[in-house]
């Protein structure tokens, strides 16, 4: 599906869908496609003059970032941050964005629906959205991906102290599992950076920057840096932690293999003589009444040697 937004005074719109039809003027209006058809591409490559190759770059889930400029249209595929629901979790991916605009219109395009699209219209990141100057549109949309970024890095370093919290008490697989699914987050997340670092640091020479961009450019370039730097570090505390709880619970498995060892070795041997005087040859104490009670006495005193033997060996902490 599509959408197609214009600025009207101060705000940007939603333009009514019955009113796009064959022959409609698209200049200076901003058009989102979301896991469009092949008949949406077909209608908004026809109406904005856009090659249908550079609308579908972005569809692809494993198309790299890059940006390229030719015959007047600039196309750019960056990475974006996307939360996915699993069995009552969240869990955290990457997915590539594409932003094509010409000197008349504005088109981005991404596989699934984002909620970035939402922060630019609410103006949850950006105060003034603009889509009447592409250059700001595009700086402007960039700013919006890294404070994404920064977001969702958050949400992984709670979710990894929460996981933590509970590995404390459980030591269970799961808490492990879920772990090592933030630190694959966290790795998206870093490839992801970094190559949206490339396409930024070919920005300039593509895009001319006006005087009331720089501000806006170098924002750009620190929040996106800065998200570099917290996945970075998130993912070395969340390698570190896994290792050191992974390190927990096998030294906590080699404790309680230690401590049924101990109680085996402890009730084998009594096991062993009572097994002697079950045979079916004469045994001491056959025929008194109380060899029963000499055979347990003779059990007990010697599981009592054994267990003060291992405890002082502490065999059996």
């Amino acid at each position: 599906m599509f959408q197609v937004y214009k600025k009207i005074n101060k705000s940007v719109v939603e333009v009514d869908k019955e009113l796009i039809v064959d022959g409609y003027d698209f200049s200076d209006q901003w058009i989102h496609m979301s896991n469009p058809t092949d008949k949406e591409l077909e209608f908004v490559s026809l109406a904005t003059a856009i090659p249908e190759e550079y609308l579908k770059a972005a569809l692809d889930s494993e198309e790299r970032a890059h940006i390229e400029k030719e015959d007047g249209v600039l196309m750019s595929v960056t990475d974006i941050p996307i939360t996915e629901e699993d069995d009552d979790k969240y869990t955290y991916a990457t997915l590539p964005f594409g932003c094509i605009f010409t000197d008349k219109t504005i088109v981005t395009v991404c596989l699934n629906e984002t909620s970035i699209i939402y922060d630019l219209l609410s103006g949850r990141f950006i105060r003034d959205f603009n889509i009447h100057k592409r250059t700001r549109f595009f700086l402007q949309l960039q700013y919006a991906i890294s404070k994404k970024y920064l977001q969702y890095l958050k949400q992984i370093d709670r979710a990894s102290q929460r996981v933590q919290a509970e590995l404390e008490k459980s030591m269970r697989n799961e808490e492990l599992i879920e772990m090592l699914s933030l630190e694959k987050a966290l790795v998206y997340f870093s490839t992801s950076l970094r190559a949206n670092t490339a396409v930024l640091d070919r920005v300039p020479r593509l895009v001319k920057f006006y005087e009331e961009d720089e501000d806006l450019w170098d924002d750009v370039l620190i929040e996106n840096r800065q998200a570099i730097e917290m996945s970075n570090i998130y993912r070395e505390i969340l390698s570190g932690t896994m290792d050191a709880y992974a390190s927990i619970i096998s030294n906590n498995l080699n404790v309680v293999m230690k401590i049924l060892a101990s109680i085996t070795l402890i009730i084998s041997v009594p096991s062993m003589i009572a097994a002697f005087w079950g045979m079916n040859t004469g045994v001491p104490f056959e025929g008194k009444q109380w060899g029963f009670w000499v055979v347990i006495g003779i059990n007990v005193v010697i599981a009592i040697i054994m267990l003060v033997l291992l405890a002082k060996k502490k065999m059996l902490k």
